[in-house]
């Protein structure tokens, strides 16, 4: 199994088109300890020739033309892009389904919780519904890929898409169609998919342990880290997502469960794991965490 890291930032990228923090200043720099990032999706094959992105990212136009893999070829429109998984309705999961408009045939699957998010946006449907097939996925029930992969979307702790969450209050954390991860298996290996992830659960460690591959939900380093830094008045609790640090953090987290090779994805512009020469950088990776970088390819 190929795996092509597309983007590794979370929602507005790194550096974020808005903001003038200390990173971002780097990254616009030039600073090579401060990389820059595209919003976070990967992408995966089994021959090489066909390829599923995991997430359409708002940057997946900028990204496609990064990766040489997913140029087309042949003289005519082409794509070696031939489906689409979601894992969940948040724009920087769904927005670039509209980039990939242009009468190009494609699998996109969903759960119908997320399928129902697009259905009621018309949008949407200038992915033509005669050359799109939208497939909507049960829980926990393999799908066939193009080449050989399957897929298994499953629940994960989360919540609904911000655009539609009403009001700012505390949202309840629960586990259904709405947020999910993704098991990728081409019928030998186990790579999972979570860029977004409320809490670590029983069933989520036992489900990860044994994996090969994980990349996983890095999108703050502590709860409160856009409240101090005054970007904004959201803990990470209540954006739905674990953060890093902690004693119910991700890097807690993972210390009893057994998996080949960990990648933090989705990092938030604020989230100083992004710098190369940050204690919290040093941290992570002396815990096995590989940090995620756009343009990074492994191999199962």
């Amino acid at each position: 199994m190929k795996i092509l890291v597309l983007g590794s930032a979370a929602g507005g990228g790194f550096p974020q088109w808005n903001s003038d923090a200390p990173g971002c200043r780097r990254a616009r720099a030039g600073d090579p300890g401060a990389r820059p990032r595209t919003q976070a999706s990967i992408a995966v094959s089994a021959d090489g020739a066909r390829w599923t992105l995991l997430n359409a990212s708002p940057d997946v136009r900028e990204q496609i033309g990064h990766t040489p893999a997913l140029h087309p070829h042949g003289g005519g429109r082409h794509s070696p892009i031939s489906a689409v998984v979601l894992t969940g309705g948040d724009v920087d999961v769904i927005a670039g389904l509209l980039t990939l408009r242009e009468r190009q045939p494609l699998t996109l699957l969903a759960t119908p919780r997320i399928h129902g998010v697009l259905d009621a946006n018309p949008i949407f449907e200038v992915l033509a519904r005669d050359l799109v097939s939208r497939r909507s996925v049960a829980l926990d029930v393999p799908q066939p890929l193009d080449g050989g992969l399957s897929v298994t979307l499953f629940a994960v702790p989360g919540k609904v898409p911000l655009f539609l969450e009403d009001g700012d209050a505390m949202l309840t954390v629960q586990a259904d169609e709405t947020t999910v991860g993704a098991l990728v298996s081409d019928g030998r290996h186990r790579l999972f998919y979570i860029p977004g992830c409320a809490a670590m659960t029983p069933d989520l460690t036992a489900r990860l342990n044994g994996a090969d591959m994980v990349f996983f939900d890095g999108t703050l380093w502590r709860d409160d880290e856009m409240v101090v830094a005054g970007l904004g008045s959201k803990t990470g609790r209540r954006m739905g997502h674990m953060s890093l640090s902690g004693d119910e953090g991700t890097l807690a987290a993972f210390r009893s469960i057994e998996v080949g090779r960990k990648v933090i994805i989705h990092m938030n512009n604020s989230n100083p794991v992004l710098l190369a020469d940050t204690p919290e950088r040093t941290e992570a990776e002396d815990a096995g965490w590989i940090v995620g970088e756009d343009g990074m390819e492994f191999a199962l």
